[in-house]
């Protein structure tokens, strides 16, 4: 799955994928998260976050992923690669290193959650962070 989420993402924002790729933004630590496996962790952390697994949708943040996905059926694609930028902002402004990965993931996810449930959204690119991304 999260190979599929890395193809959606370099074909539908092919800037911000390279960017990320290559770590072409920001003053980077000698110690950077691996791309590849970000990308399995933030796949992974998505499914978590939305309770894919159980099936049954039983947080505010699921909820209101069903509704995303009912208008946009690429919607967890979509988080995915706004999540994979954030995760990088993230990673920049706390001039993190290879070590600190699982705290700014953790970070993210819930920023990422309270993007998901404060106010009303009917699509992903509705989201404050998904400016982030550049085609």
């Amino acid at each position: 799955m999260s190979l599929e989420n890395l193809i959606y993402f370099a074909r539908n924002y092919p800037d911000s994928f390279h960017s990320l790729l290559h770590k072409a933004d920001g003053k980077r630590s000698e110690w950077e998260y691996p791309f590849a496996v970000a990308g399995v962790n933030i796949s992974y952390m998505l499914v978590q976050m939305l309770d894919l697994q159980s099936g049954k949708m039983g947080t505010k943040v699921s909820s209101q992923f069903v509704q995303l996905l009912r208008e946009d059926e690429m919607a967890f694609d979509n988080l995915f690669c706004m999540a994979f930028q954030m995760l990088d902002v993230q990673w920049l402004t706390r001039q993190a290193s290879y070590m600190e990965f699982n705290e700014v993931l953790k970070s993210m996810r819930i920023q990422l959650e309270q993007e998901l449930t404060v106010g009303s959204i009917s699509c992903v690119q509705e989201m404050p962070s998904f400016r982030l991304l550049k085609r």
